[in-house]
C-alpha cells in the first residue's frame, strides 16, 4: 500500500502550470527555435534593459560571496523611489514568492484568505499551501467586485488578495474604490494589494499606493521587476508595508530569496526611465494592434489596462484548446486559460509589432480551421 506523505491541504494543490518554453513548443512541433514567437508569459519584448545589464557585468566580481541578505542598496533605492523607510520594504524572489510569504507569515491553518473569481493563479497556491480555507468572490465583468468581496470577510479572515490590474483578465479598479474598499476593510484583515501590472498603466490611471501604505496600517503593496522592468529571469519582487507587517515577513523570508545579480540590475533598472516609456509607448500601439485585429475578427475581448489581453475564441468548451494548439503548430505561444475557468479564452501579450502581426495572422488561420 502507498504511503500518503505531508497533509491532505498540501498533496490537492494541482502545481501552478507556467507558459510553455520556447525549446519545449521547438522539440513538441518540430519547429525552428529562431522562428517560435512567445507571447504567453506577460514578458517585455525589449528583454533586460542595458542599464541592468551594465551593473550586472559590474556585479559578477564578486558572485563568490553571498548576496547581501538584507538587500541595503536596492532597499535604499525603493525606499528613495517611493518615499517609505527602508525597513518598510520586504524583498522577494519575484512578487509571487511575495505573495506566498505574506499566506505563511499571516494566516494559519483553517483560517480565510478571500480573493477574486478569474484572479491570480497564486492566491489559490498560496491558500492551499497554508491549509487555509478558499473565499472566492464571484467577478463582476471578469473582475473584481470590491462590495462582494468586502461582504465575503468572515471572522476568520486574515488576507485578502487584490489585483491591479487583473492578470489573467486586465480589468482595473480606480484608485478611489480601492481607497474606499480600505477604509471598511477590518482592521485584523491584511489586505495585499498585487500591483505586478502597474507600470503599464496610462498616465491618468495612475496612482502612488505607497501612500496609502502610510495610512492603512493592514496594507501590503507588491511589486515585481519581471514585467515593465524586463527583469522576469532575475525573480526581483517587493512589498512596502508597515513594519509590522514588514517583521513578521522577513521572519518567514527565506535568506539570500534575492541573488546579487538581481539586486543589482533591479538598482540599475528602477529609474531606467528611457526604457520604462520605450516600453510604455510599445503596448499601447500594441494594444491598439490587437483590439483592431479583434473587432475586424469579430472577437470578444475584455478591455486591457496590462501587457496582455483575454480573447474569447470561441463559444464552446473546447475551443481556447483548440484555437492554442492550432497556434503552437504555427510557433506561437499563449496562455489558455482553462484552469481559471475560462475554457473557450486564450491570454496573449503584447509583444513587438512583428510578433504581434505574426499572431493575428496565426490566429485569423488557427479560427477558419
Amino acid at each position: 500500500m502507498t504511503k500518503n506523505y505531508g497533509p491532505e491541504y498540501i498533496r490537492a494543490i494541482a502545481p501552478y502550470q507556467a507558459g510553455k518554453p520556447i525549446a519545449e513548443v521547438a522539440r513538441e512541433f518540430g519547429l525552428n527555435e529562431a522562428n517560435i514567437i512567445k507571447l504567453a508569459s506577460n514578458e517585455n519584448p525589449f528583454g533586460v534593459p542595458e542599464s541592468a545589464k551594465q551593473a550586472m557585468a559590474a556585479a559578477v566580481a564578486e558572485l563568490g560571496r553571498y548576496p547581501d541578505a538584507n538587500g541595503f542598496d536596492l532597499k535604499g533605492a525603493l525606499s528613495k523611489r517611493y518615499d517609505v523607510p527602508a525597513d518598510w520594504i520586504t524583498l522577494g524572489n519575484g512578487s509571487n514568492d511575495i505573495l506566498e510569504i505574506a499566506a505563511h507569515a499571516l494566516v494559519e491553518r483553517g483560517q480565510s484568505i478571500v480573493y477574486s473569481q478569474y484572479s491570480f493563479a497564486i492566491y489559490a497556491l498560496a491558500t492551499q499551501g497554508v491549509g487555509a480555507q478558499h473565499i472566492v468572490a464571484p467577478a463582476k465583468a471578469y473582475g473584481h467586485d470590491l462590495p462582494a468581496m468586502l461582504a465575503a470577510i468572515r471572522d476568520d479572515t486574515r488576507l485578502v488578495f487584490i489585483a491591479n490590474p487583473n492578470n489573467p483578465t486586465g480589468t482595473f479598479i480606480p484608485a478611489a474604490e480601492i481607497d474606499a474598499f480600505l477604509a471598511k476593510v477590518p482592521s485584523h484583515v491584511v489586505v495585499v494589494l498585487d500591483e505586478a501590472y502597474n507600470e503599464f498603466l496610462a498616465q491618468q490611471d495612475q496612482f502612488e499606493s505607497a501612500e496609502w501604505v502610510k495610512k492603512y496600517p493592514n496594507l501590503l503593496v507588491s511589486r515585481t521587476f519581471s514585467k515593465a522592468y524586463g527583469l522576469a529571469g532575475l525573480r526581483v519582487g517587493f512589498a512596502i508595508a508597515q513594519p509590522a507587517l514588514t517583521d513578521l515577513l522577513n521572519r518567514v523570508r527565506q535568506p539570500f530569496n534575492v541573488n546579487s545579480l538581481a539586486q543589482a540590475a533591479a538598482i540599475a533598472a528602477l529609474n531606467d526611465k528611457d526604457f520604462l516609456q520605450k516600453g510604455a509607448e510599445n503596448n499601447t500601439a500594441g494594444y491598439q494592434q490587437y483590439v483592431a485585429a479583434f473587432d475586424k475578427l469579430g472577437l470578444e475581448y475584455v478591455p486591457s489596462y496590462g501587457n496582455f489581453v483575454l480573447v474569447k475564441v470561441g463559444d464552446d468548451a473546447g475551443a481556447g484548446t483548440r484555437v492554442n494548439l492550432s497556434l503552437l503548430k504555427q510557433g506561437v505561444i499563449v496562455r489558455p486559460v482553462g484552469g481559471y475557468g475560462l475554457p473557450e479564452w486564450l491570454r496573449v501579450s503584447i509583444g513587438l509589432p512583428e510578433e504581434n502581426e505574426a499572431f493575428i495572422e496565426a490566429l485569423t488561420v488557427a479560427l477558419a480551421e
